[in-house]
């Protein structure tokens, strides 16, 4: 991709950085919802319910399953070449599976999920 009058390598770098950093969050993000939360009015709990043990419901079931899979769209916005897509998807599915790494060993010490809480403070 040649570069404009007004763009430069670095200012492109940082672009795409930042397109892979919102792609990372968006990816733990997504999975958390689909494999860890029963969603907005319960409709991921009833729909994973509803799923069973059949193949979706089993990858419902795995947070590094279902980030491989939730990975693959936001890998095109993070990455513009073919190649750099692929690199993208399966890094952004990894650094969803180190948050979510993270996030257990704070819930084992706390009991509780620090970063999205079901409670108030003041319950």
């Amino acid at each position: 991709m040649g570069l404009s009058r007004t763009s430069s390598p670095s200012a492109e770098n940082d672009g795409m950085k930042f397109r892979f950093g919102v792609a990372a969050l968006a990816t733990w993000r997504l999975t958390h919802l689909l494999v860890r939360e029963d969603g907005p009015a319960d409709a991921i709990a009833r729909t994973r319910e509803w799923l069973g043990e059949s193949q979706l419901g089993a990858l419902m079931d795995c947070f590094y399953c279902t980030s491989m899979w939730v990975a693959i769209p936001f890998a095109f916005f993070a990455a513009k070449r073919p190649a750099s897509r692929v690199a993208a998807w399966l890094a952004l599915s990894g650094v969803a599976c180190l948050i979510d790494e993270s996030m257990k060993d704070r819930e084992e010490k706390t009991g509780e999920d620090d970063v999205l809480r079901t409670k108030t403070s003041g319950e």
